[in-house]
C-alpha cells in the first residue's frame, strides 16, 4: 500500500447560505468552529441540505489519491450507525481499504455542516461524534508498517487518547506527512504543532495563514527562513497567489490556475494535498508534483463538494 490516511471519519453535509447566516450564529467565515450535537441540530434544522457525502480532510486526500490509481487506504472512527454504514460504503465505493471494524459506540458517526456563502467560501460547523474518540487500539500497526507515507490531519490531534493514538501511528511509520489543517487548530495546538513540525514530520502542507500562525510570523520571509532551518520539506498554500514548497535551499514557486469558474472552496487543501502526495509516490520532481496538486485544487474548487466524481 503506497499511502494510509488517519483522520476524523465525517460525513459532510453541504448547504448554500446567505452572509448575513454566518453572522447571525457568531460564526467566523472560512474557519471551523467544533459544537456539540444539540448545538449542531438546532444549526442544520434550517438548512437546505445540498448533498451528503463522506468526507473528513485526509479522507478527501486519500479519495483522491485513489482515483488517481494508488493502492491506498484510511483510518477513522465510525459508529455502526446509518451515517457509520454510508461513510464505509462511500469508502468502498471509491477502492479505498478501510482498516477499521465499526461497532456501535455511544456516541454517533461525527458530521460537519458545510456552509457555502455566495462568494464560494466554505465555513464548516463540525460535531465530532466518536470521530474525535480515536484512540490507540483503533490504529492497525501492520497496516502503517506496510504504508510508504503514512498521512495526518491537525483536525484529528487533541490531548488525551487521539494524542496517542497520533504517536503510536507516527512511531511504526516509515514517513509521515501531515495537513495543518485549519487556522483553529493551529492555535489551539500551537507548541504541540511545532514540535511535530519541528520533529516528528517529514511532510507539512499548511496554508500561509496557518504556518505564519505556527510561528507567528509577521512576514512571508519569516516562513521561508523557519523551512529552511528545520531541514523538512514544507508545502504552502496561498490561495490566488499559488502554492511554494520549501525543501532546504530548495524553493519552488507554482502560480494558481486563472480563470476558473470557482464554485465551492471545499476540499481545495485535501486536493492539493492528494495531488502532491501522488507526485511523492510516483517519483515525480517536486514542481511536478506542484502541478499536479494545483491541477487537482482547481477541478475541485469548481464543483460543490470536496470529491470528484
Amino acid at each position: 500500500m503506497k499511502i494510509l490516511g488517519i483522520g476524523n471519519a465525517i460525513i459532510d453535509v453541504i448547504c448554500k447560505v446567505e452572509d448575513n447566516f454566518i453572522t447571525q450564529h457568531n460564526l467566523k467565515k472560512s474557519t471551523m468552529k467544533l459544537v456539540d450535537e444539540a448545538e449542531f441540530k438546532r444549526l442544520s434544522s434550517t438548512l437546505k441540505i445540498e448533498k451528503t457525502v463522506s468526507g473528513g480532510s485526509v479522507a478527501n486526500s486519500i479519495v483522491s489519491l485513489s482515483q488517481l490509481g494508488n493502492k491506498v487506504g484510511f483510518i477513522g472512527k465510525v459508529s455502526d450507525d446509518a451515517f457509520g454504514n454510508k461513510y464505509e460504503e462511500g469508502l468502498k465505493k471509491e477502492n479505498v481499504k478501510y482498516f477499521y471494524s465499526k461497532k456501535k459506540e455511544l456516541i454517533p458517526t461525527g458530521t460537519c455542516l458545510i456552509l457555502i456563502t455566495p462568494d464560494s467560501e466554505r465555513t464548516m460547523v463540525t460535531f465530532l461524534g466518536t470521530a474525535g474518540k480515536i484512540n490507540e487500539e483503533d490504529i492497525d500497526t501492520n497496516a502503517v508498517k506496510k504504508c510508504e507515507i503514512l498521512f495526518l490531519e491537525g483536525y484529528l490531534w487533541d490531548e488525551g487518547e487521539p494524542k496517542k493514538a497520533f504517536e503510536k501511528a507516527i512511531k511504526n511509520s516509515k514517513k509521515v506527512a501531515m495537513s495543518l489543517s485549519d487556522l483553529f487548530c493551529v492555535e489551539r495546538h500551537k507548541p504541540h504543532f511545532l514540535e511535530l513540525v519541528k520533529n516528528k514530520l517529514d511532510i507539512t502542507f499548511a496554508n500561509e495563514k496557518e504556518i505564519m500562525s505556527l510561528i507567528d510570523a509577521q512576514k512571508f520571509e519569516e516562513v521561508i527562513n523557519f523551512a529552511k532551518g528545520i531541514n523538512k520539506l514544507i508545502i504552502i498554500t496561498r490561495g490566488d497567489k499559488g502554492a511554494i514548497l520549501i525543501n532546504k535551499n530548495e524553493i519552488i514557486e507554482i502560480s494558481a490556475k486563472k480563470n476558473l469558474q470557482i464554485k465551492d472552496l471545499t476540499g481545495a487543501g485535501d486536493l492539493f494535498a492528494g495531488g502532491f502526495l501522488h507526485g511523492i509516490i510516483n517519483n515525480k520532481s517536486t514542481k511536478e508534483c506542484l502541478e499536479i496538486g494545483t491541477e487537482m485544487s482547481s477541478k475541485v474548487i469548481q464543483i460543490i463538494g470536496a470529491r470528484l466524481n
